[in-house]
């Protein structure tokens, strides 16, 4: 059996709603009549595109959006043409390779206005729907979990220029779909597998031992030759179906490495793929009579001047939204409690990711407090938790709980307060609960590498 898993309907645990930043009626997006848009999309085989122009390409959703074609090729394994796309205002996550007949004709011209004003209708629209205004942490809110990108404009001087570098590097994802296991899967980002596989549409990954293949003959003969059936390392967790491995990079380098390759289609900004050696790796899996299924990881460095107890988390996307990234998350915190330590996840976030861990820091939070007479510090809340004093006070603000009173973030909160929280959809007992006397793992010290500690630049996607 073989599951499709489309990258744009894969978000976090918040339900989002349905795409507002696409037009629903396609008259509206380029002024022409239905009968219009049905000859120019019968026509659309006419001829080739003009890359860097601006085209309406039909979305899987059968919407119609405005989008940038970057780059085309023929695809050998289809026997087609096909386009590379970027959606208007949409998060690079959602470019995609399309075939000629989901592009129209004419070109659009991206200077109309009349397509960006579906944006700012939907924020209008909750406006008009309460008596307040839009807050900030709404906005972003709306944007985190609606794919939008931020602008080069709303980022410092510096962040901007890098983001246009990394982009010019990452700008073409070639590899389209992975196999891996039952799953077909749609990637989201650019991976730098070797050159001869950046012409492959899809490749097939072992779900085991994560050795990949172009073609799927080859991909069959592999499995039926590979002995594997978890992942290296050391079981360091195991819960009913559910167990982690602890796999120490510089004993399982290659599995290191294809793993950072195979999480890289998923994550934007990672530069960690080869030198893997400073890091270790906690892989999550299902397992059943079968093997141990890959279901999503994180790494962490074995030593990290910061204190951060994640470098990189990534939860797959036929796993996503069922409670897996949180659980990854808390079992990065409670590694942290038994090293004695208050960390943080290395920054900056992913959009996802910032959902993911502000919904699990705010169920930490309010679990404590919702069981607690008397007064709690700040202070006090990081040692119990080993969440970061800065994490902590970001949250409490986002749930309007804690002010800042002569010179001091004071928690400011009622039972009746936290009820109300704790009540909501929003902030919902995780589906799974790390039990820590499952956890076989003690710490252990690592000589550090001479010269300057090795950090990636990894944005996190977990659920």
């Amino acid at each position: 059996m073989v599951v499709h898993h489309s990258a744009t309907s894969v978000t976090m645990e918040v339900d989002p709603p349905r795409n507002a930043n696409s037009p629903d009626d396609p008259k509206m997006a380029n002024g022409s009549s239905e009968n219009e848009k049905a000859e120019d999309s019968e026509s659309s085989e006419d001829g080739p595109l003009d890359v860097g122009e601006h085209y309406l390409v039909r979305r899987y959703d059968d919407t119609w959006h405005p989008a940038e074609v970057l780059h085309t090729r023929f695809n050998d394994q289809e026997h087609h043409f096909e386009y590379y796309v970027h959606f208007e205002g949409y998060n690079r996550r959602l470019d995609q390779w399309v075939r000629r007949d989901r592009i129209m004709n004419s070109r659009f011209d991206i200077s109309e206005k009349t397509w960006k004003q579906k944006d700012v209708n939907k924020i209008s629209d909750l406006l008009n729907q309460s008596d307040r205004k839009i807050t900030r942490n709404q906005k972003r809110r709306h944007d985190e979990i609606n794919h939008v990108q931020m602008s080069y404009a709303d980022m410092d001087p510096t962040t901007a220029a890098l983001e246009k570098e990394h982009e010019a590097i990452t700008k073409i994802k070639y590899i389209n779909k992975v196999q891996l296991g039952k799953y077909e899967i749609d990637t989201w980002y650019f991976s730098p597998f070797p050159a001869e596989y950046q012409k492959e549409s899809k490749i097939w990954i072992c779900e085991y031992c994560l050795k990949y293949s172009k073609l799927e003959k080859s991909f069959k003969y592999h499995m039926s030759q590979c002995t594997w059936r978890q992942p290296p390392g050391v079981e360091v967790y195991h819960k009913g179906s559910l167990s982690i491995w602890e796999v120490n990079s510089s004993q399982h380098k290659m599995y290191c490495q294809n793993l950072c390759l195979l999480a890289k289609l998923f994550l934007d900004h990672k530069t960690l793929y080869f030198d893997v050696e400073p890091f270790l790796f906690y892989v999550l899996c299902e397992v059943d009579k079968v093997g141990a299924h890959l279901v999503g990881y994180f790494s962490k460095e074995k030593d990290s001047p910061d204190c951060n107890n994640v470098a990189c988390i990534l939860t797959m996307p036929p796993f996503q939204r069922q409670g897996y990234g949180k659980l990854l998350i808390a079992f990065s915190y409670e590694l942290s409690k038994l090293e004695g330590l208050v960390a943080s996840p290395e920054k900056p976030l992913s959009d996802l990711g910032k959902l993911s861990y502000r919904s699990y820091w705010s169920w930490v939070l309010l679990e404590i407090l919702k069981n607690t007479c008397g007064s709690l510090s700040i202070k006090d809340l990081s040692g119990m938790t080993s969440i970061t004093q800065t994490d902590i006070i970001s949250t409490l603000q986002s749930m309007n709980m804690v002010k800042y009173w002569k010179g001091q973030h004071v928690i400011c909160v009622t039972p009746k307060n936290v009820e109300q929280l704790v009540s909501s959809e929003q902030y919902k007992r995780p589906r799974f609960i790390i039990d820590a006397n499952a956890i076989k793992w003690t710490p252990k010290k690592y000589n550090p590498r001479p010269g300057p500690s090795r950090h990636s630049r990894a944005q996190y996607l977990a659920s």
